[in-house]
């Protein structure tokens, strides 16, 4: 199976950046695809695992994104340095996803077949 490694940096709202990661996961995850997907947040992409997000009717939610992307077995992690930079606590989270560190990213890095950022 191939692993596919995605890195996402850019805020969760006002530009599309991750919404597309999230959106390329899901179809990566598929079983026409079957990937075995890894999300890597990092920077303004954090704030995407945050519980409770409130969207307009019609508008893409991320933290409903992701959950869906960890029940279909996709490992979300999200940069530990850069949620204590924005006051996020780990109960404040998406289920499913969890703090990360730069070993956890360098070591996926490693282990990955594909790579893609965002």
């Amino acid at each position: 199976m191939v692993k596919l490694l995605i890195i996402a940096n850019d805020a969760p709202y006002g530009g599309e950046k991750t919404w597309n990661a999230l959106r390329l996961a899901g179809a990566s995850t598929t079983a026409e695809i079957g990937m075995q997907v890894r999300v890597f947040l990092m920077g303004d992409a954090v704030g995407a695992a945050k519980r409770e997000q409130s969207t307009p009717d019609g508008y893409y939610n991320l933290e409903k994104m992701l959950g869906d992307l960890v029940a279909k077995g996709a490992e979300v992690k999200l940069c530990g340095t850069c949620l204590k930079s924005r006051g996020m606590r780990d109960e404040e989270l998406v289920e499913g996803t969890q703090r990360g560190t730069m070993m956890i990213l360098a070591n996926w890095v490693k282990e990955a077949d594909r790579i893609v950022t965002f």
